[in-house]
C-alpha cells in the first residue's frame, strides 16, 4: 500500500509538474520550427457578416461598440444586438440600416441562447457570424482580417482581446493574463499546427459550422466557448488565430468583479477540461496533431491553481528532504516564469502591466476566494458588470 501511494504521489507531481516545463518547451519548438507568419492570399471576396453583440441587464457601453463596428472598414455586414433581461432605453436607438436590435420576450441568460435568437431573426442569410461582447471596441481592420482567413478556408478565427483598460492593479494583472495565454494557447499553438483556444469573444465562425455544433447542444451557465472549441476539433477542424484582428475588451478593475468572473471560469474549467482526455485519444487514433495538442492543453488547469498546488508539492519535498524533488520542483517555477516573461517581452506589453506583477501574491488570492465560489458560481452571477469608462480613441 505504501508502495502504491508512493507511486500515484509521483505520477500526480508529474502530471502538474510538466504544465510548468510545458510553456517553456513550446517556446523552444515555436522559436525554431514554427511559421511566424501565415501567408494570406489577397482579398477575393467579402463574406456576408452577423455581427452580434451580446448583452445581459446592462446597456451602457452598447452604444460604443456599434459605434467602433460601424466605422469599421468593411461593408458587408449586419450589427444584430441581442438585449436580454434589458429594459428599452434611449441608449438602443439606433438609425443605421446596419444594426438591428432585438428584445427576447422571454429571459434567455445564456449566451448560445442569445447567439441562436440573433442566428433566428437575421434579416437575410449570412455565411460567417462574428461574435462581441457588450464591452468591447473592435479595430477598424477586424472583418478584413478575420475575412483573409476565411477566404483560406478556416471555417474558425480567434483574435487578439487587447485591454481597454488599465486603471487599476488588477486590470494590468488581468491583462498579463490574458497576453500569456494569448501567447502560448494562441499565436504558439496556431503556428505549431494546431488551434488557437478561443476566448469568448472576438471570434468568427461560419454560420454553418457554427449551427452544426451548438444547435442541437443545450448549454447551462458559462462555458459555451470550451464545448465550442472541443466540437470544433472533434469535427477535425482548426481554429486560425488573426493576431490583426484586435478588440478591446473591458478587463476586470475590482476584487467583487475579479471573483465573480472567475468563479464561473474556474467552475467551467471543472466542468469541461475531461474534453481534453477525448481530443488526445481522437488525436492518437487520427494521428492529428491538431487534436492531440490541443487536448494537452486543455488538460491544463487554470494557471493560479498550477501554482498552488506545484507550491504545495514543492514544500513537501522540502519537508522530505528531498534534494531531487526541490530541485526539479525549482526548475519548474524558472522555467514558468521564464515563459510568462518572454511571453510578454514578445507581445510588446505595456511597462504598467510589469510593474503590477509585484500584486501577483493578492491577484492569486482573489483567485483562491474564486475557487471557494466556483461550484455556485452561475447562481451568484451570469455576467460580468463593468462600469462605464470614458471614451476610447483608436
Amino acid at each position: 500500500m505504501d508502495n502504491l501511494f508512493a507511486i500515484l504521489f509521483v505520477l500526480l507531481q508529474i502530471i502538474i509538474g510538466i504544465n510548468l516545463f510545458l510553456p517553456l518547451l513550446l517556446f523552444i519548438f515555436w522559436w525554431f520550427f514554427a511559421k511566424r507568419s501565415y501567408k494570406l492570399a489577397p482579398i477575393t471576396h467579402q463574406k456576408d457578416f452577423a455581427v452580434v453583440v451580446t448583452a445581459y441587464q446592462q446597456t451602457d457601453l452598447i452604444p460604443e461598440v456599434v459605434k467602433s463596428l460601424l466605422g469599421t472598414d468593411y461593408e458587408n455586414y449586419h450589427i444584430y444586438i441581442v438585449a436580454d433581461n434589458c429594459d428599452k432605453s434611449e441608449n438602443l436607438n439606433f438609425n443605421h440600416p446596419n444594426v438591428s436590435v432585438l428584445y427576447p420576450e422571454q429571459v434567455i441568460a445564456s449566451n448560445t441562447g442569445s447567439h441562436f435568437y440573433a442566428i433566428n431573426h437575421f434579416i437575410r442569410k449570412h455565411e460567417a457570424l462574428m461574435i462581441i461582447d457588450s464591452d468591447n471596441i473592435v479595430d477598424k481592420n477586424i472583418l478584413i482580417e478575420i475575412n483573409n482567413y476565411f477566404n483560406e478556408g478556416f471555417e474558425a478565427v480567434q483574435g487578439v482581446r487587447a485591454p481597454k483598460n488599465l486603471d487599476t492593479v488588477i486590470a494590468r494583472l488581468d491583462a498579463a493574463r490574458d497576453i500569456y495565454y494569448h501567447f502560448f494557447d494562441g499565436k504558439v499553438l496556431f503556428q505549431l499546427g494546431s488551434s488557437a483556444t478561443l476566448a469568448g469573444s472576438g471570434m468568427a465562425f461560419t454560420v454553418d459550422l457554427y449551427k452544426k455544433c451548438l444547435e442541437n447542444t443545450n448549454i447551462k451557465g458559462a462555458g459555451f466557448d470550451k464545448v465550442l472549441q472541443y466540437l470544433i476539433l472533434h469535427h477535425q477542424k482548426r481554429i486560425a488565430y488573426c493576431e490583426t484582428a484586435i478588440v478591446y475588451d473591458q478587463k476586470t478593475s475590482h476584487s467583487e468583479q475579479l471573483v465573480n468572473q472567475r468563479s464561473r471560469w474556474i467552475n467551467t474549467w471543472f466542468r469541461y477540461f475531461k474534453f481534453g482526455f477525448k481530443l488526445i485519444s481522437q488525436g492518437i487514433q487520427n494521428l492529428n496533431l491538431n487534436q492531440l495538442l490541443f487536448g494537452v492543453i486543455l488538460l491544463r488547469p487554470p494557471l493560479f491553481l498550477l501554482l498552488l498546488l506545484s507550491g504545495l508539492f514543492f514544500l513537501i519535498q522540502i519537508y522530505l528532504f528531498s534534494i531531487l524533488g526541490t530541485s526539479i520542483w525549482i526548475m519548474g517555477f524558472l522555467s514558468f516564469i521564464i515563459s510568462f516573461i518572454l511571453a510578454l517581452k514578445v507581445s510588446h506589453t505595456d511597462k504598467r502591466i510589469y510593474k503590477a506583477l509585484y500584486s501577483i501574491p493578492v491577484f492569486i488570492y482573489y483567485q483562491i476566494i474564486s475557487l471557494i465560489n466556483a461550484k455556485n458560481a452561475n447562481q451568484r452571477s451570469v455576467a460580468t458588470k463593468h462600469q462605464v469608462v470614458k471614451k476610447l480613441e483608436l
